[in-house]
């Protein structure tokens, strides 16, 4: 009666290596496969860092007939829109129906910092699944010491020159300014001049007065 129990003990050991072997490495080597087709992710998002992302976008704004007070005159939105990129280092590389504004671009530390913290988070994740999968254990985890480097890689190649293209149209009631350039450039123009997207209405948040 004891060798029964005893029997069933060592049935059992010799099975769950089995299944280890056999269902559960299938899966982390299909979660590895996956891994492998993202690391091209991590390297796009570490070469694109540096380069710009080129956008055209339009926002409206009251015309010279407009009602009310509400009216702006041409002169008074390209004088405006002239000091904006004064203030942010921009010259007049070209005057006439297409305004041109050139500037030298500096990489941003804080973009630096959050590259590559993205790219830490993402290569320990390929050092869990690769210690899980395949040979070395713990030391897959080193990966992520090399993160630091699409930081550095984003500093040494993100500063470059930068040109934005404004266009004002005038349709009486309204004036319609575009905008071509950097995508983040234009995010920071239309949030310090307080700009509305043809198209688009403006919802003031619960902070706002």
């Amino acid at each position: 009666m004891t060798a029964f129990p005893a029997f069933a003990d060592d049935d059992v050991q010799q099975a769950a290596p089995g299944v280890l072997d056999g269902q559960t490495s299938k899966s982390y080597y299909a979660t590895l496969f996956l891994f492998v087709l993202s690391a091209p992710g991590l390297y796009s998002l570490v070469k694109r860092s540096a380069k710009s992302k080129i956008a055209r976008k339009t926002f409206e704004l009251p015309g010279p007939r407009a009602a009310g007070d509400a009216a702006l005159p041409l002169d008074d939105v390209a004088r405006e829109i002239s000091m904006y990129f004064k203030r942010n280092n921009y010259v007049v590389a070209d005057a006439g129906e297409v305004i041109t504004f050139e500037g030298n671009i500096a990489p941003e530390r804080g973009t630096a910092a959050y590259i590559t913290f993205c790219i830490a988070i993402g290569l320990l994740c390929v050092g869990l699944v690769c210690s899980i999968a395949l040979p070395g254990g713990n030391l897959w985890y080193s990966l992520a010491l090399i993160s630091p480097l699409s930081g550095k890689y984003y500093l040494d190649n993100a500063g470059r020159k930068e040109k934005v293209k404004v266009k004002m149209v005038d349709n009486d009631v309204t004036t319609d300014v575009i905008v071509e350039g950097d995508a983040e450039e234009i995010e920071r123009f239309r949030r310090d001049l307080n700009l509305c997207e043809k198209g688009m209405v403006r919802v003031k948040g619960i902070l706002e007065q």
